[in-house]
C-alpha cells in the first residue's frame, strides 16, 4: 500500500473523530452560558482567522488591501448589504492600486 493512501486514510480517520466525538460524548443540553456563547462565536472567529490573511495578500500592495478592508468595515458597521460591501471594497482597492501605487 502506498504511503499516499495511508496518509489519506489517516486524514479521514482524524476528520471523522473530530466530528464524531462531540456527538457521542455530549448527550445532554449545554446549560453553561459561557460555553454556549463560546460555541456560538467559534464559526465567526474561524472565518475571520482564515479570511484576514487572504485580505492582506489579495493585491500587489498592502496599502490597497488595507484601504479595501477599511471600506468594508465602514460599510459593514453601517449595515450595508453583503453585495454592496464586497463591490465597493473591491472598487476601493482597485482605485487605490490604480491611481496611488
Amino acid at each position: 500500500m502506498s504511503r499516499v493512501y495511508l496518509y489519506i486514510l489517516l486524514m479521514a480517520a482524524v476528520t471523522y473523530l473530530i466530528r464524531m466525538l462531540p456527538l457521542t460524548l455530549i448527550r445532554k443540553e449545554i446549560k453553561s452560558t459561557f460555553v454556549k456563547s463560546f460555541l456560538h462565536y467559534v464559526p465567526y472567529a474561524t472565518l475571520a482567522a482564515m479570511t484576514f490573511p487572504a485580505i492582506l495578500s489579495a493585491t500587489d500592495h498592502i496599502y490597497s488591501s488595507v484601504a479595501g478592508f477599511a471600506m468594508a468595515l465602514i460599510l459593514a458597521f453601517n449595515k450595508k448589504s453583503l453585495l454592496t460591501v464586497a463591490g465597493i471594497s473591491c472598487f476601493t482597492a482597485f482605485i487605490v492600486e490604480l491611481f496611488f501605487l
